[in-house]
């Protein structure tokens, strides 16, 4: 089966799209997807393979997340969300284990919300802490993006504190994760948001502000900007 799935990917294969994505994804020396190889299938070919072979063994799974291909490793993990639905804890805990080999920006924010949101959402979150410290860039984004699911259930206290604990990160990629994640929860409840941004909006990255305020009035967003 994982042979097969291999080859269905390769099927499907755009070389011109390829150099698209290796160049959108930073595939360069010292860029954040160093080494990252792509056949060019969009997302939505590559879930309809994951559906097609959902029923893959997890030592096959682990083979495909430890390949340098791009799409071999998001396949692995889109299989992962459709097995979470019958297999909840083994799944996640299978996912954290292999955390760093999700390792770039779109493997996380298509799986992160979709296994460790809905495992936690009852549970202890002291992993989404621990995630956020890891010096692992791809880490923390889990633990950030992970939040997405409490925020569509109206749970925002894990949100807002795992953003304030990375408003001091130096990557572009955890700027634009808090603040995409604190739009989403300004759609819930404002309120909230403009209480968070009065507290922290002086010591936010420009990226993180913009991304928070999007959804505001201009003359609002206009004064946060001008702190």
């Amino acid at each position: 089966m994982l042979f097969q799935l291999k080859n269905d990917l390769k099927k499907q294969a755009n070389p011109e799209k390829a150099k698209i994505y290796q160049n959108f994804f930073k595939t360069g020396p010292g860029q954040y997807g160093e080494g990252d190889t792509f056949l060019g299938l969009t997302v939505p070919n590559t879930r309809k393979i994951a559906i097609k072979y959902s029923s893959l063994k997890l030592k096959d799974i682990e083979i495909l997340l430890n390949s340098r291909s791009h799409e071999e490793r998001l396949a692995a993990l889109l299989i992962l969300v459709q097995q979470f639905k019958n297999n909840q804890k083994e799944i996640y805990n299978f996912y954290l284990k292999n955390s760093k080999k999700v390792n770039n920006w779109d493997l996380v924010d298509l799986t992160a919300d979709k296994i460790v949101g809905p495992y936690l959402i009852n549970k202890s979150k002291n992993i989404l802490y621990k995630l956020a410290k890891s010096k692992n860039l791809w880490q923390r984004r889990i633990a950030i993006i992970s939040t997405f699911h409490f925020i569509k259930n109206n749970q925002f206290e894990d949100t807002l504190k795992i953003s304030e604990l990375l408003l001091d990160d130096k990557h572009d990629l955890i700027h634009k994760a808090v603040g995409w994640m604190l739009r989403e929860l300004g759609k819930k409840d404002q309120k909230t948001l403009e209480l968070f941004l009065k507290k922290h909006h002086k010591k936010m990255s420009r990226t993180t502000l913009r991304y928070s305020i999007e959804k505001f009035p201009e003359d609002k967003r206009k004064l946060y900007l001008i702190r």
